[in-house]
């Protein structure tokens, strides 16, 4: 398998990051970026050298400790402080896969050559990523500006071998694992901690994970709702293509594309009308996931730029003999793009949950619950509960964390962005609404074994035959979770078109 080259000259596409992220491959810094993080490096040590001018977090204090002077006998047990004192993370772990992810954007963001760390710094993040070895990383202690600086600070500590890392099943005290290789920890020097620990690497990894869920979410909602329709005996007329030339965008026009392909063929649309109109959920389909497609092309832009962009402070710029401290660790665009995500996300789940209720009602000749013998059996009854009481908490999680802010550092970081707390609560509405979907197609192929003998489509078919291998038939009740939990895997797993 080839390795990854992370290269400045290579951006990186969400499309590339799913491949890297599958398929599990290593990585290696290209020769342009070992010349252009060496060539930063030598520049802001010459620069050192021949001024005594104050450059913030290099020869100066922190936050509101800016004008504290350092000695140059100083300046690397600085950078040591700085990565230890700010590893103040708690609640959850980071899932290792987001680690993983991490490591690889942080690296990406110091080959620039911008930032001003040694070779040896970015070769030895690589390294543990290579060898799978993941910071033990928690979820809480980012404020969204100033960098990721908590989440940032443990994913770093394993270099000065403190912290704690996974490895290969066991969590193990970093000095230990960097023993296994005969690593010695890293001596930081000047201007390596704040590379390290501003940046957006947190936000930015839940951002990358959440968009390429997103996007699999709207493939998916797209198939089931077509089943939902089919089971529900609707009707395929609001989603001709005239109706939506004359509103055409871009999301709702695909959305209505794909519906009429899935629906092509179908025995079930043969038959006489059961309605005049269908309810707004399935008729509005088209205009509702289109626009959270559209929603998260927004978000999807944003997010490359991100994963292409140097959000360290202060900046090096060696060719334009400039040092700038600025605040490109503020995570705004990303702030701002995750409460986006969430709420288109969202929507999808909170209209599949209306679909789930119109084909569990006993509606247009389909049994009260999907089910033989209401009453006696309960059949699909509660998972429509359990997908509303989810969709109640999505809105409850869909409270926008970019318009909040607290001030921190004695006042000198007075406005940031909170897009830590964004890409947590972005990553639950995903998830939740992965169940949600799932919930909706488990009731949508119960409702469309009640159509029999007529068939929906063959591309249609084929996807009630692959859940069909996952989930059996509900003839009387059982125990349904199993069969929840199997449909959200489902959601997840399936090759969706």
């Amino acid at each position: 398998m080839l390795p990854h080259l992370i290269s400045p000259a290579q951006p990186l596409t969400l499309a590339a990051l799913a491949d890297i992220l599958a398929d599990g491959r290593p990585a290696e810094l290209a020769p342009d970026a070992r010349q252009a993080i060496a060539h930063c490096h030598a520049y802001l040590h010459r620069k050192l050298a021949e001024s005594v001018a104050p450059i913030y977090g290099i020869n100066t204090g922190f936050g509101s400790l800016y004008n504290v002077s350092i000695a140059p006998h100083e300046r690397e047990q600085l950078q040591t402080n700085l990565v230890m004192s700010h590893a103040c993370g708690t609640g959850a772990e980071v899932p290792q896969n987001l680690v993983r992810l991490m490591l690889l954007l942080k690296i990406q963001s110091l080959s620039y050559g911008h930032s001003g760390v040694q070779v040896s710094t970015a070769e030895r993040l690589l390294a543990m990523y290579n060898r799978e070895m993941y910071p033990v990383v928690y979820e809480q202690g980012s404020l969204g500006a100033s960098g990721d600086l908590a989440p940032l600070a443990h994913l770093c500590l394993p270099l000065l071998g403190l912290g704690e890392v996974n490895y290969q099943g066991y969590r193990l005290a970093a000095a230990d694992a960097l023993n296994l290789f005969s690593w010695e920890p890293l001596r930081l020097q000047a201007k390596e901690g704040l590379a390290l620990l501003n940046g957006t690497q947190f936000m930015l990894a839940y951002a990358v994970e959440a968009v390429l869920r997103a996007q699999r979410l709207c493939r998916a909602a797209d198939v089931v709702t077509a089943l939902s329709l089919e089971a529900f005996g609707g009707c395929a007329d609001p989603f001709k293509a005239p109706l939506h030339r004359i509103r055409p965008h871009a999301g709702q026009v695909a959305v209505a594309a794909r519906l009429r392909e899935f629906l092509a063929g179908s025995e079930l649309q043969t038959l006489p009308r059961r309605a005049v109109q269908d309810p707004y959920s399935f008729r509005c389909v088209p205009q509702v996931h289109g626009a959270s497609r559209d929603a998260l092309a927004y978000v999807a832009a944003t997010v490359e730029t991100e994963c292409n962009a140097v959000t360290d402070n202060p900046n090096i710029f060696p060719d334009e003999d400039l040092m700038v401290s600025g605040g490109n660790f503020h995570g705004q665009p990303l702030a701002l793009a995750l409460d986006h995500l969430a709420l288109a996300v969202a929507e999808l789940g909170s209209i599949s949950e209306r679909r789930t209720y119109q084909l569990i009602s006993g509606q247009r000749g389909l049994p009260t619950y999907l089910v033989a013998e209401p009453g006696l059996n309960s059949g699909l009854m509660i998972p429509q509960y359990t997908a509303a009481g989810i969709v109640s908490q999505n809105k409850q999680l869909c409270t926008p964390a970019s318009v909040d802010s607290i001030v921190s550092s004695n006042g000198q970081e007075d406005h940031v962005s909170m897009g830590a707390n964004a890409a947590t609560k972005a990553r639950r509405v995903v998830e939740n609404v992965e169940q949600v979907l799932g919930i909706e197609l488990l009731t949508a192929v119960q409702a469309l074994a009640f159509r029999r003998p007529e068939r929906s489509s063959e591309t249609l078919e084929k996807v009630v035959a692959a859940f069909r291998e996952q989930v059996a038939f509900v003839g009387k009740d059982r125990v349904l979770y199993p069969d929840m939990h199997r449909a959200a895997a489902f959601v997840r797993s399936y090759a969706w078109d």
